[in-house]
């Protein structure tokens, strides 16, 4: 029993020490993430921006007796299109910090 313990407690310790070594920096995409992206993903970002575009106008009168249009317009609008628009083909992520753009 003492060796099932000692041997589970150094499978999650190995775990955890190699953790970081997974989550290192993406390599260039390949041929496969390019295509999905080009194919499913920017389609359906676009769909999403112009969804969020279409709620952001309907919900403009009240989120501007809230004063929070600028917050609304990030969330709806921006976000969604930067993630569209300004990730390169095949990555995951945009690279890019919120209101930089």
């Amino acid at each position: 029993m003492k060796r099932l313990t000692r041997a589970v407690i150094i499978l999650f310790l190995a775990a955890f020490i190699s953790a970081p070594a997974l989550a290192a920096p993406e390599d260039e995409p390949g041929f496969m993430a390019m295509s999905g992206d080009l194919l499913l993903a920017r389609p359906l970002g676009i769909a999403i921006t112009a969804i969020g575009a279409a709620v952001f106008v309907v919900s403009l009168p009240f989120t501007a007796l809230g004063g929070s249009i600028d917050r609304s317009a990030d969330t709806l609008v921006a976000g969604p299109a930067a993630e569209t628009f300004m990730r390169c083909l095949g990555c995951k992520t945009s690279r890019h910090f919120r209101g930089a753009y």
